[in-house]
């Protein structure tokens, strides 16, 4: 599994993030980004989750 990265956090690797769980566990109707160089990984939809490539 990839490292949990937190929401707003800058200068991630581009690419497809999927939202996960505080511990990285998967939840119904997760959130999915794309980001590109430069951006900023986008807020989660509930407080404590984080994202993950």
């Amino acid at each position: 599994m990839s490292d949990l990265i937190k929401p707003g956090t800058d200068n991630q690797r581009p690419g497809k993030y999927h939202e996960v769980g505080p511990r990285g566990g998967e939840f119904p109707n997760p959130k999915h980004a794309t980001i590109e160089p430069g951006d900023r990984l986008p807020p989660a939809s509930k407080k404590g989750n984080k994202w993950t490539k």
